[in-house]
């Protein structure tokens, strides 16, 4: 055999006991794996707190892992915390053909509901089905609002014992959450009309929350946005009282201390009597408040944000100040827990745990001021 046949004839020897042995090593290591822990949504839990309003936005839409909803929402609870606001994206589960995936939600809510938590669902986004060519996630017109009430009756009847409210929508005074259009209180109560009978059809309990809305002091005419105040103040001169059983309202601190003075061309944690004194005005004062996004950003380049003993400072007061002096605001949510990856920018600074489970000191901060 000349010695270059002789040579690859032995290459091939080689390669055909060293590919039986690691296929053998690889059946070894196989067996010695463990099995996959089967998760589940354990015994049911209680939240212990000293202070029932307090809530958190979760954002867990993106989050694939079960392990990592169920161990945000344990770390909910041991925070003290007794809601969580969640958003559950129509246009994530719902085919043209009406069939819905409900996986991803009956997860998030079972996880939940087994440690005691009560769930604000915020609903919207539109599935490309039902919305024009070439139009945003956040496009909804009229031609799809019934399609959009039949998904928010059927995700009410689904879990009408588990969630507490849904949001429909979300700050719809802004244009880049209506599609890019141009954005009127009369557009957003015409779909209000819509949903809120259905979706009480299918869950008489269930509370319906408009909102919420961005605050925001943009000037009249704005074609990014219409101010918050004005905003409301035409909900209610289109008849929205009607069709909603709360308010879902944001405020964020900025630079400013949890305690300053509203106005109506600043932006703060306080801005929420401006938006109940207007309820008031309107003679809805029964109608209970659910602030749905607060808090402060401690990010070291971000002229909005604050020094991270400043935010805990702030928070705390906001805390302190929202449990003596707001009786009719039934939940107050912090933006945000945790997101499922880094933004690797300014946003991580509102969150309370690193997408790592690593709990920052204002997590712990707040963990003390509920008794835990």
């Amino acid at each position: 055999m000349p010695i270059y046949e002789s040579w690859k004839a032995g290459r091939q020897n080689l390669h055909f006991h060293y590919g039986v042995r690691l296929l053998g090593l690889s059946l070894v290591l196989s067996l010695l794996q463990p099995a996959p822990t089967l998760i589940t949504f354990g015994r049911p839990q209680a939240v212990q707190t000293e202070l029932p309003m307090l809530g958190v936005h979760t954002r867990l839409t993106d989050e694939v892992e079960e392990w990592k909803i169920q161990r945000t929402l344990q770390m909910v609870r041991e925070m003290g915390a007794t809601w969580i606001v969640e958003f559950f994206p129509w246009a994530y589960y719902q085919a043209e053909d009406g069939s819905i995936a409900w996986e991803h939600p009956d997860l998030v809510i079972g996880h939940a509901r087994a440690n005691g938590l009560k769930v604000i669902a915020r609903i919207g986004y539109t599935p490309e089905w039902a919305r024009p060519p070439d139009t945003p996630l956040t496009y909804l017109d009229e031609s799809a609002y019934d399609d959009f009430a039949a998904f928010a009756a059927a995700f009410a009847a689904r879990y009408k014992d588990s969630v507490d409210s849904v949001i429909i929508g979300n700050e719809p005074n802004l244009s880049f959450e209506w599609g890019y259009r141009p954005t009127t209180p009369q557009d957003y109560v015409n779909l209000l009309a819509v949903v809120y009978p259905a979706v009480k059809a299918a869950a008489p309990e269930m509370n319906v929350l408009a909102g919420a809305l961005a605050p925001t002091i943009e000037p009249d005419g704005s074609p990014w946005a219409t101010n918050d105040l004005t905003y409301l103040r035409g909900m209610y001169e289109a008849g929205a009282a009607e069709y909603f059983d709360g308010l879902a309202v944001h405020a964020y601190g900025l630079t400013f201390p949890a305690t300053a003075e509203p106005g109506p061309q600043i932006l703060n944690f306080r801005r929420i009597e401006l938006v109940r004194a207007i309820m008031v005005e309107y003679g809805d004062a029964q109608t209970p408040v659910y602030v749905t996004e607060t808090g402060w950003n401690d990010h070291p380049r971000w002229t909005m944000a604050v020094k991270p003993g400043q935010r805990i400072e702030y928070t705390l007061d906001a805390l302190d100040y929202a449990d003596e002096n707001w009786p009719f605001v039934k939940a107050l949510a912090i933006w945000a827990f945790r997101y499922p990856a880094s933004t690797r920018s300014y946003p991580d600074n509102f969150t309370l745990v690193t997408p790592d489970f690593v709990a920052k000191p204002i997590y712990e901060s707040i963990k003390e001021y509920t008794g835990n």
